[in-house]
């Protein structure tokens, strides 16, 4: 497994147990258009993980990304102060990597938590929210017009 580099480093069992979320919370993607599972485990700082999975839609644009649904799940719950998040995916030569709109979700929460991006044999990069999404627009922006 791949050390983490940053600030906010997680105890390897937080890891473990983050990583294997994800991949638990693929299993329940419904993905019949483009039968690509992904799935997304969130660690608060609190310590509780909250999963999700890409739920597709015959209309393409009212589906959601399995980090999206995860991230809303915790928000619901209320939860939005995050450590880390974890994304599986069926890919075996390549790390899943988070889409455009789920980094930008990602980062209404901060830039400085981590994104464990995964192979299913448990391997991951770990990259944070700012390296993913560099010069990025964020809630304290909107402050700067005021």
């Amino acid at each position: 497994m791949a050390q983490v580099r940053n600030a906010c480093a997680l105890d390897p069992k937080y890891i473990q147990q983050l990583v294997l979320c994800s991949h638990e919370a693929k299993k329940f993607a419904y993905c019949p258009y483009s039968h690509f599972p992904v799935g997304a485990a969130v660690l608060t700082r609190d310590g509780r993980i909250f999963s999700g999975c890409n739920i597709e839609n015959a209309c393409y644009p009212l589906g959601i990304c399995a980090e999206r649904t995860a991230i809303q799940k915790a928000v619901s719950e209320g939860h939005k102060d995050f450590r880390a998040i974890a994304i599986a995916s069926d890919m075996q030569d390549d790390f899943i990597s988070p889409c455009g709109a789920c980094r930008q979700v990602m980062r209404e929460f901060g830039t400085n938590w981590d994104v464990y991006m995964t192979k299913p044999d448990g391997t991951y990069n770990v990259r944070t929210v700012q390296e993913l999404l560099p010069a990025s627009f964020g809630p304290e922006d909107l402050q700067k017009t005021k």
